[in-house]
């Protein structure tokens, strides 16, 4: 490869690199704020001064307020610094993978131990939030539609091993999931009564497999 291709490759990985690191910085900034201030008491001009960027750059780098809040919670979602539709994720390949329905519940329930220490704090900021700016409000109820459709899927593979209680409908199961896999849930348990990760997980794997698999 000529010299001159060499130094325009290198330059393109440092740049696109770099790139990657100030949105990382950006994040960490935005979601300190948000949790210290509230939504409305954070500012676009601190969440720069904490990233070490110009303002400018935060609008380039990931757009206006409620987009940087909506990547905030996708990022908590997927784990990483952007979104990832759920058929890409790890957990839920190895839910689908796993041909036991008590597996595939105790798999999701490690996965929401993990998920929620890093989403459920932004929901409380959301919920506080959502009267204040529709484009937030639509968010999240977009957020729960996608969580019933995905919910209802994992329903649907209980019901396909044969082990979902025959007095439950797909739907049901679907709801029974939705509504304990929640944020609110998470903070009820471990915020406001004191529970432990580990102990949240044990519980909701627990109690799946008692309210939705026959024995």
């Amino acid at each position: 490869m000529p010299v001159e291709a060499k130094r325009r490759s290198y330059d393109s990985s440092a740049r696109k690199e770099a790139a990657q690191v100030t949105r990382r910085a950006i994040l960490e900034s935005a979601r300190r704020e948000f949790l210290q201030r509230g939504y409305a008491g954070a500012t676009m001009a601190e969440i720069a001064r904490g990233a070490g960027t110009a303002l400018d750059t935060v609008y380039a780098a990931v757009g206006r307020k409620p987009t940087l809040f909506r990547l905030l919670v996708e990022a908590a979602i997927s784990g990483r610094d952007e979104a990832v539709p759920a058929e890409q994720r790890e957990y839920v390949r190895a839910i689908r993978a796993e041909p036991d329905a008590t597996r595939k519940l105790q798999i999701y329930a490690a996965a929401l131990r993990t998920i929620q220490p890093r989403l459920a704090p932004l929901f409380r900021v959301l919920r506080a939030a959502t009267s204040l700016d529709d484009d937030l409000n639509a968010m999240w109820q977009e957020i729960a539609l996608r969580r019933v459709a995905n919910m209802r899927l994992l329903a649907k593979e209980l019901a396909a091993t044969g082990r979902l209680r025959v007095d439950l409908s797909v739907d049901k199961a679907a709801d029974i999931i939705w509504g304990m896999n929640s944020p609110e849930f998470y903070l009820l348990l471990v915020e406001e009564r004191g529970w432990s990760p580990e102990e949240f997980e044990s519980w909701l794997t627990e109690s799946w497999i008692q309210l939705l698999l026959r024995s």
